[in-house]
């Protein structure tokens, strides 16, 4: 299997599925991020979301950033990920994010950079849909600056939602 595999797709995330896309023999760690739709954004509760991708692109901009985080916490950590497509309710998975590493520090550290620099850079666009009947598109960390700077600088601010 190859180190980095990213996936954009339209049907349901399983976790065990995820669960069996990086383990390695030489690696003591394995970090699962798995990402969910919330109930409620800013005070308005959420019914769903849409999630729309131009998919060729964003597979690209997924695997960079997984080569990325391979040159600063070594080349021998695997990833898989896969970000959902289509309308989800809330409580379903939007994206799946597996790293294995040798030690647990380099797992979770890609882990976190992937999922941060997803955000900033990949074309995924979330539209909420809310109980009061009104949709929204939500704004995204592009609007906080690139994501090399703390995402708590951006928490609560600018950057209202999570993935």
């Amino acid at each position: 299997m190859s180190q980095v595999t990213c996936r954009i797709i339209d049907a349901t995330i399983e976790p065990s599925e995820v669960l069996k896309m990086v383990p390695h023999g030489s690696h003591g760690a394995e970090n699962i991020f798995l990402g969910y739709v919330r109930d409620i954004n800013l005070g308005k509760r959420v019914t769903a979301v849409a999630y729309d991708a131009f998919a060729p692109l964003a597979v690209k901009v997924f695997t960079s950033i997984c080569e990325e985080a391979r040159l600063k916490w070594g080349d021998d950590l695997k990833f898989y990920i896969v970000h959902r497509t289509g309308h989800l309710k809330v409580g379903e998975i939007s994206i799946a994010i597996a790293v294995s590493s040798r030690h647990r520090d380099e797992s979770y550290l890609a882990s976190r950079y992937v999922l941060e620099e997803i955000k900033t850079r990949a074309p995924i666009w979330k539209k909420e849909f809310y109980e009061n009947g009104e949709t929204d598109w939500v704004r995204g960390h592009a609007l906080c600056g690139h994501a090399d700077r703390s995402a708590a600088a951006c928490r609560g601010h600018v950057h209202p939602h999570g993935h």
